[in-house]
């Protein structure tokens, strides 16, 4: 079954940690081993996984997509002008397989997973499936 996580983003560009939300819907299903699916279901948005201690990470990751594609690059011909949050989004991929172990996302010490929006602000959809392994 594909569950939904309703998010809105308030920045043309950010990324929204969506690791307790994920870790809530797993609770939820009580769920102690398994995969969870993650997919954007947008094409100027997408997901990652990367240090979700230091805020600056975020920040970083952010400015340098913002230099390497420009929003306002005379280069791009997409009509409605955000060509930038597809090229972007395309990036940084539109989905996820994660672990699930002992009732959590199998992260390593410092990873969040990111909801990453490129065309905001906006109301947006992740997409979600997990797995349930079988117990033995």
């Amino acid at each position: 079954m594909v569950r939904y996580l309703n998010l809105k983003s308030r920045e043309r560009s950010e990324m929204i940690d969506i690791t307790e939300r994920i870790e809530e819907m797993i609770d939820n299903l009580r769920v102690a081993s398994g995969c969870c699916d993650l997919f954007v279901m947008h094409t100027t948005a997408g997901l990652t996984v990367n240090e979700g201690a230091d805020p600056a990470v975020k920040r970083d990751i952010i400015s340098f997509l913002d230099r390497a594609v420009p929003h306002n690059s005379p280069y791009f011909t997409h009509a409605e002008g955000n060509a930038a949050a597809h090229v972007k989004a395309s990036i940084m991929g539109s989905s996820l397989r994660l672990f699930i172990d002992k009732g959590k996302l199998l992260l390593g010490t410092w990873q969040a997973v990111y909801f990453c929006e490129f065309d905001g602000p906006r109301d947006r959809k992740v997409a979600i499936r997990i797995v349930t392994e079988p117990s033995v």
